[in-house]
């Protein structure tokens, strides 16, 4: 049994799929095991990802029919056999030492999730030549870190420190804020999150399936290391989709949240969640439906 499964859903990315999956195998920690689930791609991306799977075992495809990116990534759950999961978008990347770092503090802490950050140089360095219809930079130099010598912050109650505001008030919250509900932010304690599914057919899926995520792990190691390469796709589904469908989903995503904490969950956490996401949430939902 892998002791890291990696989520990856796969949909006409062939240009960038390479990268993504050469980062897996250029990991420093070899013990993993990738399910790429073939969302019904019509490009490249499922001959790349079969030829990948012939060379490797370690990789493991699906193909299946196109039924939206939460599916995709419920099916690679439902396979994923590791103590612990990660989920990598697949025109994203890692770092090579991701999972070397992430499970040496979640075994030096006994956390059940390891949050990091993505490398907000590379993101911005890609926006601005898109707009300016530069090439993309050749190669990336990544920094070498030593474990034992992260910083890092350990906590038993993360809605303290989960929050959905870019720059949250206060001077320890703004070093280990946890911030925004991406599932690729962190590692997960597999048993914790298996259970907890993404909800087909919407976008804005990763709301209510973060505030699940909340109220299922206990002890969580924070560091503030940028592991995560986001690349910024300005042709993706959620910048593709149409005002109407934005609003849909955002509805139905507070919906399903609220509803989840409606009951049986603790007052102050309950509070610290209302006041951290689904505020901002329900803000934005306003907004969107202000200038419908």
């Amino acid at each position: 049994m892998p002791k890291i499964s990696v989520i990856i859903p796969v949909y006409n990315v062939g240009k960038v799929l390479p990268r993504c999956l050469d980062s897996l195998i250029g990991q420093t920690f070899r013990d993993w095991e990738a399910i790429c689930v073939d969302d019904g791609s019509r490009d490249s991306s499922p001959g790349i990802l079969d030829a990948y799977a012939r060379r490797d075992a370690r990789f493991r495809v699906v193909h299946k029919r196109n039924a939206g990116v939460s599916e995709a990534r419920n099916d690679a759950v439902a396979l994923a056999e590791g103590e612990y999961m990660l989920f990598l978008d697949s025109d994203d990347f890692l770092h090579p030492q991701t999972m070397e770092i992430c499970l040496y503090m979640a075994g030096r802490d006994g956390s059940d999730m390891v949050a990091y950050t993505y490398d907000r140089k590379f993101r911005t360095a890609l926006t601005i030549r898109h707009f300016l219809g530069l090439p993309e930079p050749r190669g990336i130099k990544f920094r070498t870190y030593l474990t034992d010598r992260i910083a890092s912050r350990t906590v038993d109650d993360i809605f303290d420190w989960a929050t959905e505001y870019s720059h949250p008030d206060g001077r320890e919250m703004k070093r280990w804020a946890v911030k925004h509900c991406q599932p690729w932010r962190c590692l997960y304690r597999t048993d914790r999150i298996r259970h907890i599914g993404f909800i087909p057919g919407i976008i804005y899926e990763d709301f209510p399936w973060w505030s699940e995520v909340l109220l299922n792990v206990r002890r969580t190691t924070i560091i503030n290391l940028p592991l995560y390469y986001y690349y910024p796709n300005f042709t993706g589904y959620i910048h593709s989709a149409t005002r109407k469908f934005r609003i849909e989903s955002l509805k139905v995503a507070v919906a399903a949240a609220e509803k989840l904490y409606g009951t049986g969950v603790e007052a102050s956490s309950r509070a610290k969640w209302e006041r951290n996401f689904l505020v901002p949430f329900k803000d934005k939902l306003r907004r969107k439906e202000k200038n419908a």
